[in-house]
């Protein structure tokens, strides 16, 4: 009876397994396969008998590896087949799919990563195909849930993959909100792509995930970022996002690096905000995005639909309905009082979408006529027929003439605050018009003389005290603004001078009762700020000269008297004319460097920032040794080529010491703790930052500043260093942001810039780690603080030394090496031993043996971080100068660390590797050689080339208890047997046991795994490589 049932069995086995294999060849023949298996099951014996033989045809899927489309197509079958409840034998069907989904949890949790990730899958496969009606009991559900949350953790990301698919279905269940928790926990923890996304594309829409959501388009993956956008595009109506998070997910995705992912954020634009939410009508979208707060967004949408023909014209639209030669019947009243009856105000999307419309049809027609000129015959034909179309086009919509384009912005101006920002793209429309008619240009002169007149827009505080509205600095208030008007006078008064003539000759009106010292704070304000508009426009002084005012009495009757006004703002605003007016100089005027210093150093916060703006951009113009020149009265400066740190300033008498060079001056603001934290009004500007950009900047550019010594590049960058990791910077995002960029570039660029880093090292970890060279302690939560940020930035400076540099710096060389081995030493055989990897190696090794054997708890950790940084450095075959002296150092290093027992082997593994790299061991370098080496790094140290270059052995420990001893040695030493035997390739050394001791036995072993880096040298650096890597983040945590 038992042979029969086996029987039949097998040849029911069979008989899947044929149906199965007819299954992946083609979907098309699922349906027919589908029938033949229901057929099969109803006329088994037994349903038992069926799904014995189903889940043994089935093995083979399961140790099947590879996804092939064959696979695929049998996974779908199979998933449908379990799926799928037959109408004749329900009762069956639950009773087969409750079998198989127990059985493929068992296979879930299968020791076999393939067998894990095939039961994932089509678990997932048949939970996606259920229909909501299906008849599964709670109790397999509640395991399949628990199994894939299980499945989540799985350390093979194809196996997660699925479990999140899996999962994806009970998200939404209100009754499995753990599910939604667990993937907002695992998403930004989770390493692989497929994973991320997979989690994104499963994500229910909701208040809580619409945010993780839009972070994910910054995601490093393409893929990940991509489904971001489908999800946001399906799953997230246009309403149910506010206006701050529909304008990130545009400026993001529309300018997003990869083109596959902006074509997603733009058919997420296209297809479900502007046709289904906004019928097609871009004025619409434009009320959406609030083009007043997010006027660049606005306009990069409103361009991308320009390029892709979304935005359709209606034959009547244009500028020009907005004047009429009678009243406007429906405009409201409150707007009837301010403008003309012949105007209509423009709301601000419409003002932004015509400007947008008019920028775009007058770049196509210059384009076109472009490829026009450049072709011929029929083909430029047709180009200046299309470049004339788009003009005449431009001209339908633009006003008819200059008089009504300047009626309609003085209407606008007129109306008030709450249409400025229509007023302000107006102002930019100007641009489009030609000015070249002599009543045009004059209608457009008097209109931007009264423009320029106008005073500022102002209120009064509680006090009854005038306050200017804007930022207190540009013209208008405003830069946006000050830019238009720019703009549009530049375009009207095109010749040379005559702009400058133009606008002088409203400032000399407007600056006369200041030069008669009985101007008001508004007078001032609106003064100082023509004047800063004037001179950012400007390109030369000589254009300045022989007109209403004289540049020399713009800076005597106007420019220097605001500085020392009483009012901040007028002081704020007048610093900065001062230091516009320097950059104009050919030689910037000792009266003005001297207020901007003494602004810098006694004004309160707020003029501090701006004077040192001004004097760190006249430093960087004119550079140190003109500036210093200046405040010595001529006196030649000599470049002091050996100062190796800045002065220290005394800020209470340095106004009036002259003979204090601007660089320390500058730098000296470091030293003052109150210029950290940022202004109240503006949690974005802190001295700070701009002390930290100006540095930054001359580091980058410091061949182009000869006279800064390089001995203090080195200074330079350490303060930048220790401000990026400090707690100083941590409310300071503008600075760090700015820091992050420097560092990135910063290496790459120069071999200049690694010998600076390399110099720089000591002296930043002198001044970061707790408890030595005079650095405070405190608790010891604070000093393991302090300890991790010191570690995190010596291994920061370790990766700037070992990035390579940019092709431009080892172009020369690529092209004398061979072609065959590009990549071998090209970036790293230009670059000095003193620049590179071998000279800090060097440089942390002197500093090492520097401490005595007797050290303080915090001398102790500070020597083995340093000890830790160095194993990971590595030697250039070439370099047999360092590789000899390290090899010396490394024998001092090893005593100074001798209790740390994982650090002496990283060590001990050093030395042999450098043994054996080193081309002739057994030759001893000169004095005058090892000078040289020590003195192209800049180290006074004093070597003993005496002594030998043997490790120093580490004393056996003697065993207290010798029977446990000994048997403690057998394990380990088969132990180590194991280990190490697979890989040797040098003969074994048998031991009597007696005479072995557990120091011997261990040494035994570091004997066997030291024969296996007897190969190849790029073998034994690889090697090297992966044991540095292995021990860095346990070396980090034995230091804190």
């Amino acid at each position: 009876m038992e042979d029969n049932n086996a029987e039949q069995e097998k040849r029911l086995t069979q008989k899947i397994a044929a149906i199965l294999d007819e299954a992946r060849t083609s979907y098309a023949t699922h349906n027919r396969k589908l029938k033949e298996l229901f057929l099969l099951r109803s006329k088994s014996s037994s349903p038992s008998q069926f799904f014995s033989a189903f889940s043994k045809a089935l093995i083979p899927l399961f140790d099947f590896q590879r996804r092939l489309a064959s696979a695929e197509r049998v996974v779908s079958f199979v998933s449908t087949f379990a799926a799928a409840r037959h109408p004749n034998d329900a009762s069956t069907s639950d009773e087969f799919l409750d079998h198989f989904l127990n059985s493929l949890l068992v296979v879930a949790a299968a020791a076999n990563k393939t067998a894990r990730f095939r039961a994932c899958q089509i678990v997932s496969e048949i939970i996606l195909r259920l229909p909501d009606d299906a008849e599964v009991s709670n109790a397999v559900w509640d395991e399949v849930i628990e199994s894939m949350k299980v499945r989540l953790r799985d350390k093979i990301p194809v196996v997660r993959t699925f479990a999140v698919r899996a999962l994806s279905r009970f998200v939404n269940d209100s009754g499995n909100s753990d599910i939604l928790d667990l993937f907002l926990e695992l998403l930004p923890l989770e390493q692989n792509a497929d994973v991320r996304k997979m989690i994104v594309l499963s994500l229910p829409p909701s208040s809580a995930t619409s945010q993780v959501i839009i972070d994910c388009t910054l995601d490093v993956s393409e893929s990940v970022r991509k489904a971001a956008y489908c999800v946001l595009a399906k799953k997230f109506p246009l309403q149910s996002l506010s206006i701050k998070l529909r304008t990130l997910i545009l400026r993001r995705g529309l300018a997003d690096r990869s083109v596959a992912v902006s074509k997603e954020c733009f058919k997420l634009l296209k297809d479900e905000w502007l046709i289904k939410c906004c019928n097609g009508d871009p004025l619409v979208l434009l009320k959406y995005l609030d083009v007043e707060t997010y006027e660049s967004v606005s306009e990069s949408v409103m361009e991308a639909l320009l390029k892709a023909g979304l935005v359709q014209l209606q034959n009547d639209a244009s500028i020009r309905q907005y004047i009429s030669s009678t009243s406007i019947g429906d405009t409201t009243e409150g707007d009837s009082v301010h403008c003309p009856t012949n105007v209509e105000l423009m709301e601000a999307e419409a003002a932004l979408y015509w400007r947008t419309v008019c920028k775009y049809l007058q770049s196509e027609a210059h384009a076109k006529g472009s490829d026009a000129a450049a072709t011929m015959g029929t083909e430029a034909e047709v180009y200046a027929a299309e470049a004339s179309d788009k003009n005449d086009l431009l001209e339908k919509i633009l006003p008819a003439t200059v008089d009504e384009y300047i009626e309609l912005v003085r209407a606008h101006i007129n109306a008030g605050s709450n249409h400025r920002f229509a007023c302000r793209q107006l102002l930019l429309l100007g641009g489009m018009f030609d000015f070249s008619d002599a009543t045009n240009r004059k209608a457009a002169s008097a209109f931007l003389k009264e423009l320029m007149s106008k005073p500022p827009d102002h209120e009064l505080d509680n006090e009854g005290n005038v306050v200017v509205i804007g930022d207190g600095l540009s013209f208008g208030g405003d830069n946006e603004w000050a830019e238009a008007v720019a703009r549009l006078a530049r375009k009207v008064h095109a010749a040379a001078g005559e702009f400058e003539e133009v606008v002088l000759s409203v400032t000399e009106k407007l600056a006369q009762p200041c030069r008669e010292r009985t101007a008001d704070y508004l007078q001032w304000i609106h003064s100082l700020s023509l004047t800063g508009l004037l001179l950012k426009s400007a390109v030369s002084l000589r254009f300045l000269q022989g007109k209403a005012i004289e540049p020399d009495e713009l800076l005597q009757s106007l420019l220097l008297p605001g500085a020392k006004q009483s009012y901040l703002d007028v002081q704020r605003i007048a610093i900065r004319c001062l230091g516009l007016f320097g950059l104009l100089e050919r030689r910037p005027s000792a009266e003005l460097l001297k207020q901007l210093r003494i602004s810098y150093i006694k004004g309160p916060h707020s003029i501090s920032i701006e004077a040192s703006k001004a004097l760190i951009d006249l430093l960087m113009w004119h550079g140190p040794q003109e500036v210093d020149g200046v405040l010595k009265h001529d006196i030649p400066c000599q470049i002091n080529s050996d100062k190796k740190s800045f002065c220290p300033v005394n800020f209470a008498d340095s106004e009036g010491d002259l003979n204090v060079e601007m660089l320390d001056i500058l730098y000296g603001g470091f030293e003052n703790d109150d210029w950290a934290s940022p202004l109240t009004s503006n949690e974005d500007e802190c001295i700070y930052d701009v002390l930290g950009e100006g540095f930054a900047k001359i580091l980058l550019l410091s061949d182009k500043y000869p006279s800064i010594p390089a001995s203090l590049h080195p200074v330079l960058l350490s303060k930048l260093i220790y401000l990026y990791f400090s707690d100083v910077s941590e409310h300071l995002h503008r600075l760090k942001q700015c820091l992050s960029v420097f560092f990135e570039h910063y290496p790459c660029l120069s071999v200049n810039h690694k010998r600076c880093i390399s110099k720089a090292f000591i002296p930043v970890m002198r001044s970061m780690w707790p408890g030595i060279f005079g650095n405070s302690g405190g608790s010891s939560f604070m000093v393991s603080q302090m300890r991790k940020r010191a570690i995190q930035a010596s291994r920061f400076m370790l990766q700037m030394v070992q990035i390579p540099l940019y092709t431009k710096e080892t172009q020369p060389e690529c092209e004398k090496t061979s072609t065959e081995h590009p990549e071998v030493i090209d970036s790293c055989a230009e670059v000095p031993f003193e620049c590179g990897e071998e000279g800090l190696a060097l440089r942390i090794a002197v500093e090492v043996t520097s401490f005595h054997s007797k050290k303080t708890a915090a001398e102790k950790s500070y020597v083995s971080a340093l000890c830790r940084i160095l194993v990971l450095l590595h030697f250039r075959l070439s370099e047999q100068g360092p590789i000899k002296i390290m090899r010396r150092l490394l024998c001092r290093m090893v005593e100074s660390v001798s209790s740390e027992k994982d650090l002496v082997k990283e060590l001990q593994r050093m030395a042999e590797h450098l043994m054996t790299v080193d081309r002739q061991p057994d030759q001893e370098l000169l004095q005058d050689e090892v000078n040289l080496i020590l003195g192209k790094l800049e180290l006074d140290f004093n070597l003993d080339l005496e002594g030998s270059v043997a490790m120093p052995e580490t004393p056996a420990v003697q065993p207290t208890r010798p029977t446990r001893s000994r048997r403690r040695v057998r394990i380990e030493e088969d132990s180590s047997d194991e280990e190490v035997s697979p890989a040797s390739v040098a003969p074994t050394t048998h031991h009597t046991l007696k005479t072995r001791s557990q120091r011997a036995s261990k040494t035994a072993a570091m004997n066997k795994m030291s024969a296996c880096r007897s190969l190849k040298i790029d073998e034994i650096e690889d090697l090297e490589e992966e044991d540095s890597d292995v021990t860095s983040e346990d070396s980090e945590e034995s230091v804190q």
